[in-house]
């Protein structure tokens, strides 16, 4: 008898998770809200993204030039820069006021000025100065131009000082220019793309912040269609907290399974960015990640009381979480207390382990310390998305308890009257 009696719960607590898994599916392919949130934005918005920032690097900015010695080493001067993939020279100023004008007008990013006695000073055996100014409100304008004008400064000195030496061989000449030769090698980033340093971290942050949506979304929607504003219906399977908190998250984790295998896999390998990644590493990393976020997810719900309030709360927090990560901004100038913030949400761990192992190759023992802190917050959330759960089935319970009184009170006044 009490095998049956156990083996009665045991069936009816696998078909109360079933039955929830399902509605919550139901949810998730009903709602319109849901569905873009939980499915269509996780498969576009990478796409957007990555058409972006596609081409890696910005070329041919342009510039304009004040070219006030207007000598041939000057002109040659400008050349160089013009030869860079780089820089385009748009615009030949005659004073810094009309390359002001242009530069306020967006036709150019940047300003390169050669003074009246550019020439004469290397003639002279004096240093000259080259000066830039640039719009500094996009950094990649900068850096190119930047990059540019300092190349074709190193290649007229080499060139400057092999006709002071008098060499007699070019070998002679290579030896005194550049007496220590330096290779540049850019590790894990071949074309120092941005695309390539940012895509993979916004990838991550997208799981985190659609499921916190979707769910934040869902529990608003539960919450407006119930009478008492209760999270958890009054049902007969709803009374378990585990089959809640399985079900429920169950039915999200089957939907990002496919949406995680498409995020982190597929759109990396349809845009070429880099991918290095071991399938079984990516894949053990990608299971606690999703599970940490989803129980992350389920906790935030619990504050949310209408639909619109999920929007208001958590869009505005993906460029600060995108920064504390330590990929944006650097991890060592980040203040003790911001890191600490960052460790409360998955995506800190999620985005630093990912791009280590997509990226540059890493194995789980190289991440050991994400990958134990992923499964540590999803220890930590799910026990506590159990306390709260617990709390809603109570609070959903004792209401419909009161209001089956009162309808008993009322239909006992009724029969009195009706005596």
């Amino acid at each position: 008898m009490k095998t049956d009696s156990f083996y009665h719960i045991i069936r009816q607590g696998f078909s109360g998770l079933f039955h929830i898994c399902v509605e919550e599916l139901k949810v998730a392919f009903r709602d319109q809200g849901v569905l873009i949130f939980l499915i269509l934005v996780p498969l576009a918005y990478p796409l957007i993204y990555a058409f972006i920032y596609t081409n890696e690097v910005v070329r041919d900015v342009p510039a304009a030039v004040v070219d006030a010695d207007k000598s041939s080493l000057s002109r040659k001067f400008v050349r160089f820069v013009d030869a860079s993939a780089d820089v385009h020279i748009q615009s030949y100023c005659a004073d810094m006021e009309e390359a002001k004008t242009l530069l306020k007008e967006n036709k150019v990013y940047g300003v390169i000025y050669l003074p009246e006695s550019f020439s004469s000073d290397i003639a002279a055996g004096r240093q000259t100065t080259v000066s830039i100014y640039c719009d500094m409100s996009g950094m990649l304008y900068y850096k190119a131009i930047l990059l540019a004008s300092t190349n074709a400064s190193l290649d007229m000195n080499k060139q400057i000082q092999i006709k002071r030496l008098g060499n007699t061989t070019d070998r002679q000449d290579e030896i005194s220019t550049s007496p220590i030769e330096y290779e540049d090698i850019s590790l894990f980033n071949p074309q120092d793309g941005f695309a390539s340093f940012l895509i993979p971290a916004v990838l991550i942050l997208i799981i985190q912040q659609t499921l916190l949506l979707g769910i934040g979304l869902s529990a608003g929607t539960a919450r407006e269609n119930s009478r008492f504003r209760n999270l958890i219906p009054p049902g007969r399977y709803y009374q378990g907290t585990l089959r809640v908190v399985l079900g429920k998250s169950a039915a999200y984790f089957l939907i990002y399974s496919i949406i995680s295998a498409y995020v982190l896999c597929c759109v990396p390998k349809l845009f070429r960015l880099v991918q290095i990644a071991n399938p079984s590493t990516l894949l053990a990393f990608a299971i606690p990640y999703v599970l940490a976020c989803i129980f992350f997810a389920m906790v935030c719900s619990v504050f949310i009381r209408h639909r619109e309030t999920c929007m208001m709360v958590y869009v505005f927090t993906s460029i600060p979480l995108l920064f504390i990560s330590g990929i944006s901004w650097p991890g060592a100038a980040i203040p003790d207390f911001w890191k600490v913030v960052s460790w409360l949400f998955p995506s800190t761990f999620g985005i630093n382990g990912y791009v280590r192992i997509n990226t540059m190759g890493a194995t789980l023992y190289d991440i050991l310390p994400e990958y134990r802190a992923l499964w540590l917050q999803t220890g930590i959330y799910f026990i506590i998305a159990c306390l709260v759960y617990r709390r809603q089935i109570l609070l959903s319970r004792q209401r419909a308890i009161q209001r089956l009184k009162q309808i008993r009170l009322r239909r006992c006044q009724y029969d009195l009257k009706k005596r």
